[in-house]
């Protein structure tokens, strides 16, 4: 499917699909995870879990990504009910932003209140190291700038109004646990909070790329979430947003640095433990 079609689904798609899942699974959740690249582990903490490939569940896309395992897993969570998209789709697959956010309607359909999106990003925010934690409290969407928005087309009134808000896309409240939930956890000290920047990809950027992005107060950036946030903030769902910084965008002409998929890997790999353990508990003090 080419990203550039103007795919979009009727509102009885997106309802066979919730209707197959609640039929399969006796597990109601109010809290959605999407697992970015290398993070799919989270999951894993998930109690009495049902697992649902993609390609089993009526109208779903399929996740082409190492790194993305490809099903929904549902679950509890330190007594909270949960579903895991254990490997999201990205805009640079092919996939139209309507394919891109698919899951989210689904999930508001499921009962879902509150969505957590995670993902992996480079570091523009020289403050911030590899390994950090970045909470999201504000978003850069050039896709789109560009007119690649999952709202673009007609609007289904039974999600949410023509021209939602976007200025609180990430819930404040929520941020506020996060940190009190980290200092708990001993996560502090990794924990930090910026604005993220989406590009469509699959390039990583160029330096001058980058150097533009810092100029427009971008402090990470990556190649998802905001489609899916955009949605869910449509749907009128509580949006947290994490971005693990797995590595740090090379600004200099003379750096010998380059971004690489397999180091993005390898720093989800070293912190998830300290990631699933914060994610975890914000979900039991929710």
């Amino acid at each position: 499917m080419s990203a550039s079609s103007q795919c979009s689904y009727t509102y009885e798609q997106y309802k066979e699909t919730a209707d197959w899942l609640l039929a399969h699974t006796h597990i109601r959740p109010k809290v959605a995870i999407i697992c970015g690249t290398g993070l799919g582990g989270l999951a894993d903490l998930l109690d009495n879990k049902t697992a649902f490939p993609y390609k089993d569940i009526p109208n779903f896309p399929r996740s082409t990504v190492e790194g993305h395992a490809g099903q929904l897993v549902f679950g509890g969570l330190k007594g909270k009910q949960c579903v895991c998209m254990q490997g999201r789709f990205h805009f640079y697959e092919g996939y139209s932003t309507a394919t891109v956010t698919y899951p989210v309607r689904v999930f508001f359909l499921l009962g879902v209140e509150t969505l957590i999106v995670t993902n992996a990003a480079g570091g523009i925010n020289s403050k911030f190291n590899v390994g950090d934690i970045m909470m999201i409290k504000d978003h850069i969407n050039f896709p789109g700038f560009a007119g690649q928005n999952p709202l673009c087309g007609q609007n289904e009134e039974k999600f949410g109004v023509r021209f939602p808000c976007m200025s609180d896309a990430y819930d404040k409240a929520l941020a506020q646990l996060t940190k009190q939930t980290a200092e708990e956890q001993g996560c502090s000290s990794f924990l930090q909070e910026g604005v993220y920047c989406m590009l469509a990809g699959p390039t990583f950027e160029t330096i001058a790329e980058c150097k533009v992005l810092q100029l427009l107060g971008a402090d990470a950036v990556g190649m998802s979430t905001v489609p899916e946030v955009v949605v869910a903030r449509h749907c009128g769902l509580r949006v947290l947003g994490l971005s693990l910084i797995t590595n740090k965008v090379v600004i200099t002409y003379d750096s010998e640095e380059r971004a690489n998929h397999e180091e993005v890997l390898e720093i989800g790999r070293k912190r998830t433990k300290d990631f699933q353990r914060l994610v975890s508990h914000v979900v039991a003090n929710m």
